[in-house]
């Protein structure tokens, strides 16, 4: 543990009359005790644990206020300083992949209000109304290679490839296969931000008609889907998204924002993708996957040797 005014090498001093370890600066003489600070606010390691630990279960801020009796605005400054990190740990930790499978979608959420509603007001703020996260994930080792908060457009589509390409081994003997869905958006990105090492496919849904008498989510049934190859040499009967929309569900149960028909939506932008950034790199380094008998995607992809406890992600001793 170190100094949490100058940063400095620390000893032990003592406890205080509730048994809480003291520690003594042995630069500066700060005392201090074992409670981990936090926006001004002082929470034991032990509480932001479990904080985080209820945030990544599926849990909303308010029922997470409820359970462990930190303020909501504690709760959110602890999302930010906890995102912050986990998307450093992203950027940084999951970079040359070895990659052999990259399978690609986008999930939708809406932050503020609906689009629709958005659209009546005077005025555009781009960080409300629909929004767009968009994914990547190797499906031999089930790691969420890149994602990207947007919308769904050319612009964030070729952020979310710059994001993919940086995260994957480029050398020169290393190709992949992609498979997308048929967003205009990645037919020809894919290609000229990927480049010649990535074998791009495809896959086209086809949909019936749908059911006049449904009002919420009345897409047609899926009747048929096509495979189409984009460039390059794709393995057709591996061009697929299912695993990657298998990824979104998992999203729509751990993440409580993404929950449809309920007021936990995100109310702002940035917190919402503080959420996002906590619940990949969790989902990367701390939850086992019954697929990998029982590793976890960064143990798979070689990232990692250990599952990481949530203590050892948020950065809390």
């Amino acid at each position: 543990m170190n100094c949490p005014n100058c940063k400095s090498i620390v000893k032990k001093n003592g406890k205080n009359r509730t048994g809480e370890q003291k520690y003594k600066c042995l630069s500066c003489g700060k005392v201090f005790t074992s409670t981990e600070k936090l926006e001004g606010k002082r929470l034991s390691a032990d509480k932001i644990e479990l904080c985080i630990k209820l945030l990544v279960e599926g849990n909303s801020v308010r029922s997470t206020e409820r359970i462990t009796g930190v303020h909501r605005d504690t709760i959110l400054r602890l999302l930010e300083s906890v995102g912050t990190r986990c998307m450093a740990i992203q950027e940084n930790l999951v970079k040359g992949i070895n990659v052999k499978d990259v399978q690609m979608d986008e999930i939708w959420a809406f932050i503020g209000a609906k689009q629709k509603t958005v659209n009546q007001r005077e005025g555009y703020d781009e960080k409300v109304g629909s929004s767009y996260t968009f994914t990547a994930i190797e499906s031999e080792s089930k790691l969420i290679v890149a994602w990207h908060l947007g919308k769904r457009s050319l612009q964030d589509t070729e952020i979310f490839l710059e994001k993919v390409y940086n995260a994957v081994d480029n050398g020169t003997d290393n190709r992949y296969q992609v498979s997308t869905d048929a967003f205009k958006g990645y037919e020809h990105s894919v290609n000229e931000i990927l480049g010649a090492r990535a074998d791009y496919g495809q896959i086209i849904k086809l949909y019936n008609k749908p059911n006049a008498n449904e009002v919420r989510y009345s897409a047609g049934d899926c009747i048929g889907i096509k495979k189409r190859v984009i460039c390059g040499n794709p393995i057709k009967e591996k061009i697929s998204t299912s695993f990657i929309e298998r990824a979104n569900l998992t999203m729509r149960m751990g993440i409580r924002r993404f929950t449809r028909l309920t007021n936990a939506f995100s109310k702002k932008w940035e917190n919402h993708n503080y959420a996002l950034a906590l619940h990949f790199a969790y989902y990367n380094f701390c939850r086992g996957h019954k697929t990998l008998n029982g590793a976890t995607p960064a143990m798979a992809a070689g990232i990692s040797k250990t599952f990481w406890t949530l203590k050892e992600l948020i950065g809390i001793s």
